[in-house]
């Protein structure tokens, strides 16, 4: 069973649906005290990174998603999910993450763009995989794809992190990391549901792994 924390950020329908294309039976969970009884949890949402995270503490969820981690269980942020895995954001303001990943999330640096680019950074991009291919350890995440894909982002702020945790990176007007992994947890900048084919392989790596 698949657990999609439901907190008042964004419209679902489009990731329920992913996931039942994906043969895969995911429930909106709004209850923190039922989500370490989910396999795997996914963690999405749009809008700003402090409104969520108020959200998140309202109930106990941002404690209850930490659980979850802890537990060893997969566990995918999406969009606005995979920034909130990071220690802290600076959109409007500093606000502290849930701690997941060590890094944080900031602003598009338009400064160093190499020509003009508009801010959000919206549309089909190309992701480039370091951990499929060539690479021996091969994300199970990206499994089935090539090395470079694209998938559809919508976005203003981007995470930062050590190498060591990005297993994707983007570039628009300069590279930045577009998706994570530590150890089980997992965190993509793009939506997958939005992603047609290539956004599909993704949501079903995730249900097998």
């Amino acid at each position: 069973m698949i657990g999609i924390v439901d907190y008042n950020m964004g419209n679902l329908a489009s990731v329920i649906n992913a996931f039942k294309k994906a043969g895969a039976n995911a429930v909106l969970e709004s209850d923190p005290k039922k989500v370490g009884d989910y396999d795997r949890l996914i963690l999405p949402g749009v809008g700003a990174f402090g409104d969520a995270m108020a959200h998140l503490k309202e109930n106990g969820m941002d404690e209850a998603i930490k659980a979850f981690a802890a537990s060893g269980k997969p566990l995918l942020g999406i969009c606005l999910g995979m920034q909130l895995l990071f220690e802290n954001s600076e959109e409007f303001g500093i606000h502290e993450g849930l701690g997941l990943i060590p890094g944080k999330v900031v602003a598009f640096d338009e400064s160093r763009f190499d020509h003009p680019l508009k801010v959000p950074h919206m549309g089909w991009n190309e992701m480039f995989s370091k951990d499929v291919g060539a690479n021996p350890r091969g994300c199970p995440l990206f499994r089935g794809l090539d090395k470079d894909f694209y998938l559809y982002f919508v976005h203003s702020y981007h995470a930062v992190c050590d190498d060591r945790y990005a297993i994707g990176k983007t570039y628009y007007g300069y590279e930045f990391v577009s998706a994570v992994q530590n150890s089980n947890i997992y965190g993509i900048q793009p939506h997958p549901e939005k992603s047609h084919k290539n956004g599909l392989k993704i949501i079903e790596n995730f249900v097998k792994l």
